[in-house]
């Protein structure tokens, strides 16, 4: 699919302006999952350098990147040094008729710049201001700098990841705890946004970099506090089941099996021609299996290693066993479910011309997402162009106080 910025649908945020000022990814990426569903966003760069970003990664074509090109996209780009009297004006002259206010800088920065979230919102009442930072606006960490990888050592993420006797591995995406981050950025930032249309008021909405990554630590927050128990790094296993691990092949590839109760078990060991191991008492409950998953890991490895890959899978799938290649990412793209589904979509760039990207997340139906536009040309646009734009419209708090009026003139009429 080719994306176009024409005939698009309603897109649920319609109407919300956004001032990205944040660098590399988590802030960023934020604001980029706003704009894909209809938020204008203006992105605050550097002037002369722009976003580290653009740099980061592997250069495209046209000197900057292909993670700049697709994970900044849906922004307008404009130059603005917020260390001068000139470039802070222009900044509030921006922000005081924006939604958001998206920012990363470290705790306290902009606050010595007269910039900081009491001093916008009092020009701006209706002003969300989402500030990610290494360890969030409080405690005796929040000063100090952090990055994705250091959020993922911190919160015991990363001692999980590897082999039981090697290092903490990073995992495949570099960006993790940041993409979660901002992820929960956005989430804060329309549970804000709806909190406007009640109040009339703006807030702040801090999120740290390790505060995603801890979220999905599954059950080892509650076991730890309550026995002290934690869990070694395991490799391709997992501790709730067995098997639930990474095959080798016939071919040499890697083949994924995760049978995460009985049923599933003994269907599996139905494929393998394996009804044996059903009256063996190693095998015959979850927890045995854990407790032989070396033995078990063997039976099923050995099977894996000398069927043809096509009649794993197939039986696997026939008998509703989960199952799935270990796959690169060229065997992504070319599957026909990424294709179905648009999971990557091609869109235009003006300079670098069609580039392939993810695509927008989560799918709604009616009023879906859409990628108008890849990472911006540097300063394309001035920051007086967007106030004078934004100022025709009307400023945050008259449409915040009229969303009030319209609600409680609802509420009277029922």
């Amino acid at each position: 699919m080719t994306g176009s910025a024409t005939d698009e649908p309603v897109r649920p945020l319609e109407g919300i302006r956004v001032v990205d000022a944040a660098t590399i990814l988590a802030g960023p990426y934020a604001a980029s999952v706003l704009g894909e569903f209809g938020a204008e966003v203006v992105k605050v760069e550097q002037p002369g350098v722009g976003d580290p970003m653009r740099r980061l990664g592997t250069a495209g074509p046209e000197g900057d990147t292909w993670w700049w090109l697709s994970d900044t996209r849906n922004k307008e780009s404009v130059e603005v040094d917020l260390r001068t009297d000139e470039g802070a004006e222009a900044f509030r002259s921006m922000v005081d008729r924006a939604d958001v206010l998206v920012e990363n800088y470290r705790t306290g920065t902009m606050d010595r710049w007269g910039l900081g979230f009491e001093d916008l919102r009092a020009r701006n009442p209706g002003l969300v201001q989402l500030s990610v930072s290494g360890y969030g606006r409080t405690g005796p960490l929040a000063t100090t700098a952090g990055v994705a990888r250091i959020a993922e050592a911190f919160t015991g993420f990363a001692a999980l990841t590897g082999e039981p006797d090697g290092a903490p591995n990073l995992t495949g995406s570099s960006g993790l705890a940041d993409y979660l981050a901002g992820l929960y950025g956005a989430l804060g930032v329309l549970l804000a946004l709806r909190a406007r249309e009640v109040t009339g008021r703006g807030q702040l909405v801090d999120v740290a970099l390790y505060d995603g990554i801890a979220r999905v630590l599954d059950e080892l927050v509650p076991l730890f506090s309550a026995t002290g128990i934690g869990r070694d790094r395991m490799g391709p296993d997992t501790h709730r089941s067995a098997p639930h691990s990474n095959y080798r092949t016939v071919d040499g590839g890697w083949l994924t099996i995760a049978c995460t109760n009985d049923r599933m078990f003994d269907r599996l060991a139905e494929v393998m021609g394996r009804t044996d191991l059903l009256d063996d008492e190693r095998f015959a409950t979850n927890a045995a299996r854990i407790a032989n998953r070396e033995l078990v890991n063997m039976v099923v490895g050995d099977w894996v290693a000398t069927t043809p890959v096509d009649d794993v899978v197939a039986g696997c799938e026939g008998a509703a066993v989960p199952v799935g290649l270990v796959r690169t990412v060229d065997g992504y793209l070319a599957h026909p479910q990424v294709v179905a589904r648009e999971s990557v979509v091609t869109v235009e760039h003006p300079t670098v011309g069609p580039v392939t990207v993810p695509g927008v997340v989560p799918r709604l139906l009616e009023t879906p997402g859409a990628i108008r536009r890849l990472g911006a040309v540097l300063g394309e646009a001035s920051a007086d162009e967007i106030a004078r734009r934004w100022a025709d419209a009307g400023d945050v708090t008259d449409r915040a106080a009229d969303t009030n009026l319209e609600r409680e003139a609802e509420g009277d009429a029922t």
